[in-house]
């Protein structure tokens, strides 16, 4: 719902990106809480840890390992943009 709502203000059309971001704001009350990205950086460090991850070669494992340990916790979004910055 939010990709669509950017997508939509950026091509001008509030009309369409409000009720996006509304539904969105709905959803979310359903879902479990998430955890902070400072919290998922930790969980990542772990993973990365105990991988012996070192370089980008490693960011699939790294970030399926953490989608399976964050599942309901984290967007998997937001867990892959930190698997990259702590592999960069």
């Amino acid at each position: 719902r939010k990709d669509s709502a950017a997508i939509y203000r950026e091509q001008n059309r509030e009309d369409l990106a409000q009720p996006e971001i509304d539904q969105a704001a709905v959803i979310e009350k359903f879902l479990p809480e998430q955890m902070s990205e400072e919290e998922v950086g930790k969980v990542v460090e772990a993973i990365i840890a105990k991988t012996g991850a070192s370089s980008m070669k490693d960011m699939g494992n790294v970030v399926e390992m953490a989608n399976q340990e964050l599942a309901g916790k984290a967007d998997g979004k937001t867990v892959a943009m930190i698997v990259k910055q702590k592999l960069s």
